[in-house]
């Protein structure tokens, strides 16, 4: 299917990332977000001030969809065209470093505090109110409030 083949009422109906697709499809390469907004901009016939004002937008779609990545300076490229096993080895060597810097810190902790309950919930005991404290207190209706004074 190729962009210009679409009708600009079925391109209106679709969304930007699905524009993306065809986009990115018919170039076969990978190309820049700003490039690939650009050729949506164009193929909707929109202004110069939709493509400043939704261009964050459009990176927040392209950055949630599943079937595109972004590549190294800014490239993006369908996700089918690569392969993430690099991406996922890099990742889990991440995983490790922070895991042993969490590990020292905790040691860390364990060490030199003592350990507090957080999950304490004050709300079940009274506050250290005592019974001893609340005896003068009396309740006062309206009626007995002008009598006081």
């Amino acid at each position: 299917m190729k962009l210009r083949d679409i009708p600009k009422d079925e391109l209106e109906l679709m969304s930007y990332d699905d524009i993306a697709l065809i986009v990115l499809q018919e170039s076969g390469k990978k190309m820049t977000l700003k490039d690939i907004f650009k050729k949506i901009c164009e193929a909707l016939e929109l202004p110069d001030s939709v493509y400043e004002e939704e261009l964050i937008a459009f990176f927040e779609k392209m950055s949630i969809n599943k079937k595109f990545v972004m590549l190294e300076n800014g490239y993006w490229d369908l996700q089918s065209r690569h392969n993430l096993n690099m991406v996922v080895e890099d990742m889990e060597e991440d995983e490790e470093i922070v895991d042993d810097v969490n590990d020292e810190v905790i040691d860390d902790i364990d060490e030199d505090e003592e350990e507090e309950d957080i999950f304490y919930d004050k709300d079940e005991d009274t506050d250290d109110v005592e019974d001893d404290d609340l005896a003068d207190l009396m309740i006062v209706d309206e009626n007995d409030e002008a009598n006081l004074e």
